[in-house]
């Protein structure tokens, strides 16, 4: 089948998920995924294993968006207001899950080490849209809430780095044991901030340029233009085009005096590529890999969810926060999407051999924490009763 017909049934397919979706108040991404499990190597076989390689310019378009999306959450005033019990809190969830989902793999399911150590990595990052979603939704305002919306802006950075100091581990375990202790500290670090800089100096750049564009239509090839040209240099050095795309946004938003226009410019043309981004995604989960690693997957999303929530506890109970962050922002932190999609299709180029396992506990999960993510954030927020807390502060400074 040629392949813009193919094209053209993606994106058919995923605006009908996600109407259906949004019909039983489920989150957009939800139905992308479903829609292209039904066209993909699962069911229809519209869109098989063979056709990926074809799609995978759209995968990274995608991943550069959304990574660049991510650093406009970067803004230093904001950074240095909310200080170190964040980042704490921060570092706390994201490594107690990839603790306990490495512990529940390696020991309860005796997988690889190799395997243990990516797939725990990518248990670190939470979707932040389904969460903002139903914060915006509900009008909540008060300490969680305060929380939450700085964790969920820095856990991904700190999700990305954790994933790429794994995939280092990993390599060198399955290359050689030659590799002496500090080549296998320096080999991730290299990566992380060569990434960084990498991002920052094309930040630069990207900021003059964006400065004196003369129309939006320039300036949305410009920013375009740059990110292809990061994600291209990432590649071509053995750089992390994630966290050189992050450092990028990271660094516009805070040189720039009126980033919002780029931002709002890139939100407006990347839906179609979400869309299709999602809805392969969901193509290419094969549900016959999903009966030998079903227990996996079970375990992965038990162990995930409790390693978040233990670790928010304690962290939050670290830094003497707010007796409402103490006890439910764990249950805020679940969704889990984008990123992690991103990140499963590095090891399918990265890692070949334990692709097909990790891809699909990945989407499974995704699956499952996109209908229950939300759910449980609204749940949290009650009980936090942080629910129309917009309306409390606007009436009391009336």
């Amino acid at each position: 089948m040629d392949l813009l017909l193919k094209i053209g049934i993606l994106l058919f397919a995923g605006v009908i998920g996600g109407r259906v979706a949004k019909h039983f108040k489920l989150p957009n991404v939800t139905g992308y995924l479903v829609a292209g499990l039904f066209i993909g190597v699962s069911f229809l076989g519209i869109i098989t294993e063979q056709d990926m390689p074809s799609f995978s310019i759209v995968n990274e378009v995608a991943l550069a968006a959304i990574a660049f999306s991510i650093g406009s959450e970067f803004l230093l005033k904001d950074m240095l207001k909310v200080g170190k019990s964040i980042l704490i809190i921060t570092l706390a969830e994201a490594i107690g899950a990839v603790i306990l989902v490495f512990l529940v793999t390696y020991y309860v399911f005796n997988q690889s080490f190799p395997f243990s150590i990516v797939i725990a990595s990518m248990s670190a990052a939470t979707a932040p849209a389904a969460t903002m979603m139903v914060i915006k939704q509900y009008k909540a305002h008060g300490p969680l809430t305060r929380t939450i919306l700085p964790v969920v802006a820095i856990d991904d950075a700190v999700g990305i780095m954790l994933f790429g100091l794994a995939m280092s581990l990993a390599k060198i375990s399955i290359g050689s044991t030659s590799h002496s202790f500090l080549q296998m500290i320096s080999a991730p670090i290299i990566e992380i901030f060569g990434s960084l800089l990498l991002g920052f100096l094309l930040g630069v750049v990207l900021t003059f340029l964006a400065n004196k564009s003369k129309s939006k239509e320039e300036l949305l090839s410009i920013i375009l233009a740059v990110i292809a040209v990061s994600t291209g240099l990432a590649n071509l050095l053995k750089l992390s085009p994630l966290l050189t795309c992050m450092m990028l946004g990271a660094t516009l938003v805070n040189l720039m005096h009126n980033s919002n226009r780029v931002f709002t410019l890139i939100t407006d043309f990347t839906p179609p590529i979400y869309l299709m981004f999602f809805t392969l995604a969901g193509a290419d989960l094969n549900l016959s890999v999903l009966a030998q690693v079903g227990a996996l997957g079970v375990g992965y999303i038990i162990a995930r969810a409790i390693g978040k929530m233990l670790g928010a506890f304690l962290g939050a109970k670290s830094v003497n926060a707010d007796d409402a962050v103490v006890k439910y922002l764990g249950l805020s932190l679940l969704p889990q999407g984008g990123v992690s999609i991103g990140l499963s299709i590095i090891v399918r180029q990265e890692l070949p051999q334990f692709a097909a396992a990790i891809t699909t506990v990945i989407l499974f999960s995704v699956l499952v924490y996109e209908i229950s993510g939300p759910i449980l954030a609204k749940i949290a927020i009650e009980k936090a009763g942080e629910v129309n807390g917009l309306k409390k502060v606007a009436g009391q400074a009336c």
